[in-house]
């Protein structure tokens, strides 16, 4: 990488587009790159090693302020994998509410296809069908 990478090298590298490098650096993600004498970007080590740490995180879920905040902690000269772990483990939580959430809603919009095979269309507002559930739902938790 003698003299460093533009920007569309450094993108074709790490599978990502120059438009997304660009991005990161804006959000200040990615430091920003020298120029060469015809003012093109380029990029050392530091930035396809820091541009791979980002892609695998974000893959993993993290935002950009939690990278940002882990990048931080890293520049500080402290290790920032117990807070990692700690933002991992949150991750891991909240998904499995969300798949509860959504496996949940994925049984009511059965029984509401169930249902709407077996009930004839009565009157409603907007749609019977759907009115017809809720309804369903009112008398058996009351």
């Amino acid at each position: 990488m003698e003299g460093g990478l533009k920007i569309g090298e450094l993108a074709r590298r790490l599978g990502m587009t120059a438009k997304a490098i660009r991005f990161y650096e804006a959000r200040r993600v990615l430091p920003p790159p020298t120029r060469g004498a015809n003012g093109y970007r380029l990029y050392g080590q530091g930035a396809l090693e820091m541009l791979t740490f980002v892609k695998q995180a974000t893959g993993l879920g993290l935002t950009l302020a939690e990278i940002r905040e882990i990048i931080a902690i890293r520049q500080g000269g402290r290790p920032p994998c117990a807070h990692v772990h700690r933002l991992l483990r949150d991750k891991a939580r909240e998904l499995d509410q969300k798949l509860r959430d959504l496996i949940q809603m994925r049984r009511q919009i059965r029984r509401s296809l169930t249902a709407w095979k077996r009930a004839p269309a009565g009157k409603a507002a907007v749609c019977p069908h759907i009115e017809s559930q809720a309804g369903a739902r009112r008398r058996k938790t009351s």
